[in-house]
């Protein structure tokens, strides 16, 4: 079941926004066990040039689902995303479920902490931390490091890899391709 945490930069959410928002994003409630609890973020985005941004986190134990769309209808934009997280869903169920469940793995787990500093006097701006992410690493093949991430928009992901055991690191090239960093233990 999912709950939402709807809120607006430069717009006020009306009821009107917020209940398209619930009707739309519930949609996938349908891919989930009825178990699941879990928050949906959604931030809505007013720019001076009348466009809308609609991003979308529905952070899970074993996934974190993230999308973002702009156009000039906040409406459609809440459409697109909706649509996008559906295919990420699918796409999840599909093939990473599918091997995990072959290889007789655990679903992935991704826990996301953020912690930004308001002291940025004290610390140069160019070497400061803004950002912390903790991530419970779970064994996969590389294929999968893959395809995690680029269903979440990175351009790197850490895995454990299921065959060595070593933490393993898949990245985006910029030729398009992908790259594995293998670490010695």
């Amino acid at each position: 079941m999912l709950t939402y945490n709807v809120r607006g930069e430069n717009i006020e959410v009306t009821d009107a926004i917020r209940s398209y928002v619930e009707k739309r994003i519930s949609k996938l409630n349908k891919f989930f066990e009825s178990s699941v609890e879990a928050t949906a973020h959604v931030n809505l985005k007013v720019y001076p040039d009348k466009t809308g941004k609609v991003e979308v986190t529905i952070p899970l134990n074993y996934l974190t689902l993230r999308a973002e769309e702009t156009s000039p209808d906040l409406y459609a934009s809440i459409d697109l995303v909706t649509d996008k997280l559906e295919r990420q869903v699918r796409k999840f169920k599909t093939k990473i479920n599918r091997k995990s469940r072959e290889k007789g793995f655990a679903p992935i787990e991704v826990t996301t902490t953020t912690d930004e500093t308001a002291d940025a006097a004290d610390e140069d701006n160019s070497l400061q931390v803004v950002r912390t992410k903790r991530v419970s690493l779970k064994p996969m093949d590389p294929q999968e490091a893959i395809l995690q991430m680029d269903m979440l928009g990175h351009n790197f992901f850490i895995f454990e890899d299921a065959e060595t055991n070593g933490t393993s690191i898949v990245y985006k090239r910029r030729d398009g391709r992908y790259g594995l960093i293998e670490t010695d233990e």
